[in-house]
This record gives C-alpha cells, sequence and structure tokens, in this order.
C-alpha cells in the first residue's frame, strides 16, 4: 500500500483555485450519549488539548471519563441544540456562506470558501480532500480562534500537516495565526456590546469570559493568557470605559490542576455577594455561540449569580452572524491572502491551448 493517497485525476484544461478554509473546534452529531462519546475521545486523545503522560491519560480517559462523562454531557447539548442542528455548526456554515459572499461582493467571487471541525464532522481532511477535487491549489487556512493557544490554533496546523503528508501533489498554504487585535474583531465586538446597552441599559460589571486552559501552559511559554487579556483592554478602550468596569475572566475548567484565573462563576458569585447587582457577560473567546456560552454562561452562570444575590444577569451573543463581523473577517481573509487575489484565472481559450499542448507532448487529458 503507497503511504500516498490517490490523487484526483488531473485536467490540463482546469484553472488552479484558491480556497480559504475556516475551521472550529467540533461538535457531536447528535446531543446523545452514543453522540457523545466518539467526539470526546477524539478531542481528549489529542496531546496539545491534554499534557499528561499518554500512557496514564489514557487509563483515565478510557476507563473513566468515556464511561461517565458523555451521559452527563448530553444533557447540556440538549438543552442548547437546535432544530437546524448543534449551535456551533448552524453558525460556523452560516458564517461560511456569508464570507463567500462578501468576497464576491469585493471581486473575488473565484474563491473556494469552505470549513471544517478540529473534532467531528465535516473533519478537516475531508474537507480539504473536496478543495483538492474542486481545483485548489493555494488554501488559506484561518483558525477561528481570535487568540493564540497550543491547544487550540496549534492543533489545527498539526492536523492540516498530518493530512498533507498524505498527498502526493501539496497545494501552497497560508495560516492566520491569530486575530485577538485585529480592528474588524474589536469592532464588531464593541458594537454588539453597545447595542445591547442601547436597548437594556449599561451595567456595573462587564465580564470578558474567555476558554480557560491549565495554568502551566502560561508558564510554557503559551500567549493565550496575554492575548485575552490584550483583547479586554482593547474592548474596554473601544467603549470608552472605565477599566476596572470590564473584568477579564476564563471559564471551562476541567480536572484539578490550576487553570488560568480569575475563574469566572466564582467571580460572579463573588460580584454577587459583594453587591453587585446587575452584570453583563460576553465570550470574545469565541466568534459563534456553542456549548460554553449558551449553556455553561448564559443558564449555569446565570443561575449561579442570581442564587448568590445579583438580580440581572445579561448574556451578550457572540458575533455569529452580524454584518460587521463578517466584513472584519472577509477584510482579514483578504490581508492574508495577499498577492493570491492578484493572480488571474486562465480563460476557457487559454485553458484549452495548455491541453493542446499538454496531448502533443502525451498527456490524455
Amino acid at each position: 500500500m503507497s503511504r500516498y493517497r490517490t490523487e484526483p485525476v488531473f485536467r490540463h484544461d482546469s484553472a488552479a483555485r484558491t480556497g480559504v478554509l475556516l475551521v472550529n473546534l467540533g461538535t457531536p452529531a447528535a446531543p446523545t450519549a452514543a453522540a457523545l462519546r466518539p467526539y470526546l475521545k477524539q478531542f481528549l486523545s489529542d496531546p496539545r488539548v491534554v499534557e499528561i503522560p499518554r500512557a496514564v491519560w489514557w487509563l483515565i480517559l478510557n476507563g473513566i471519563i468515556l464511561n461517565t462523562r458523555p451521559k452527563a454531557s448530553a444533557k447540556k447539548y440538549a438543552s442548547i441544540w437546535t432544530d437546524e442542528g448543534s449551535p456551533l455548526m448552524v453558525h460556523t456554515m452560516r458564517q461560511s456562506k456569508l464570507l463567500a459572499g462578501y468576497l464576491a461582493k469585493a471581486g473575488h467571487d473565484d474563491l473556494d470558501v469552505d470549513f471544517a471541525m478540529r473534532y467531528g464532522a465535516p473533519s478537516i481532511e475531508d474537507t480539504l480532500d473536496a478543495m483538492r477535487a474542486r481545483g485548489c491549489t493555494r488554501i488559506l487556512v484561518v483558525p477561528m480562534y481570535p487568540q493564540y493557544s497550543a491547544s487550540t490554533t496549534a492543533t489545527v496546523s498539526d492536523e492540516v500537516g498530518r493530512c498533507l503528508a498524505r498527498w502526493r501533489n501539496q497545494p501552497e498554504m497560508r495560516f492566520v495565526r491569530d486575530f485577538n487585535d485585529h480592528p474588524g474583531y474589536i469592532a464588531a465586538l464593541v458594537r454588539s456590546v453597545r447595542e445591547h446597552w442601547q436597548v437594556h441599559g449599561e451595567p456595573e460589571r462587564l465580564l470578558l469570559s474567555f476558554h480557560g486552559v491549565p495554568r502551566r501552559s502560561l508558564e510554557l511559554g503559551d500567549p493565550y493568557h496575554c492575548e485575552c487579556h490584550k483583547t479586554g483592554r482593547l474592548v474596554a478602550e473601544g467603549l470608552g470605559v472605565a477599566r476596572e468596569r470590564v473584568l477579564v475572566t476564563f471559564q471551562s475548567r476541567f480536572g484539578k490542576a490550576e487553570w488560568l484565573k480569575p475563574y469566572t462563576q466564582p467571580t460572579l458569585e463573588h460580584l454577587a455577594a459583594q453587591g453587585v447587582r446587575r452584570v453583563d457577560v460576553m465570550c470574545p473567546g469565541f466568534v459563534a455561540d456553542c456549548l460554553e456560552t449558551l449553556e455553561e454562561i448564559a443558564l449555569e452562570c446565570k443561575e449561579a449569580f442570581l442564587e448568590k444575590g445579583g438580580q440581572s444577569f445579561h448574556y451578550i451573543p457572540c458575533l455569529n452572524e452580524r454584518h460587521d463581523w463578517i466584513e472584519g473577517l472577509a477584510t482579514l481573509v483578504r490581508s492574508h491572502l495577499g498577492n493570491w487575489l492578484e493572480i488571474t484565472p486562465p480563460d476557457a481559450s487559454a485553458r484549452l491551448a495548455t491541453l493542446e499542448r499538454a496531448r502533443t507532448l502525451g498527456a490524455g487529458q
């Protein structure tokens, strides 16, 4: 068996295309324990996600976690599942289509825009294969994580590399590393908050809750913590409010090790106990609403804040399909595509001439 996968049939009269691949974290296929088990196994088996010696972690994962967590997680997913499916899947699919539309409006209707999930389906491998079949020889990969982390952005790069290692004819590749301070992203966050405040008034505190990672990752050199705080600072400056009114916190802890602090839920409980009556919470580390925002923040954290004496809790949705965000994303993508946008596809006569020359040299098609 060859170590390389079979290449698609090549036609000399076809035009090479440029592709844009959006990649988000992933989602189970259904809100059931049966669907959660393979999804969690793939996710938690990634050594970038869990940096514990493999032999020890294999026993914990397969002996405990995969026998207990799927059922509990399924109930949480069921509480936020929609008629269209997983919110993360729905929003990412819409973002991909809207991005293609914005790029086409800017004169780039020849771009191939698609999306994939790092864990679950559609997989990076399957989507790259589909883009290759459509003639993409240049691909820009956009991990949809504003703040770089080894456990998110880097694992996308790892998986793309693993897939391409089996290609004989590899495409030219570019990657977006992060966009934590991109003007379009920051402006969309600020406008989202302002629009919410115009309708509901301003809170005493605005929490910017980011997904947590073990504190050890910071000590080992991961820049995620710094990039989260930079985003928080830029949002506060954009809103023009006192910095002490905007708090950066971290959610979604797992296990007993110390993670980045302050933790979101304990911070909310402390604020309520201190007499803060209203808080608003936004999750800038997610560009699409998902389990961590809709269930953990909008439901669990709201309940915790109110139980401790808080009176009003508002969750400000992720950027999702906001037009200012998609416009900012299009600007980000165009800047990274760079000179690829200057490549003019050959017209029909030029492609035919290429085919005829190839045939004179013995090519079949």
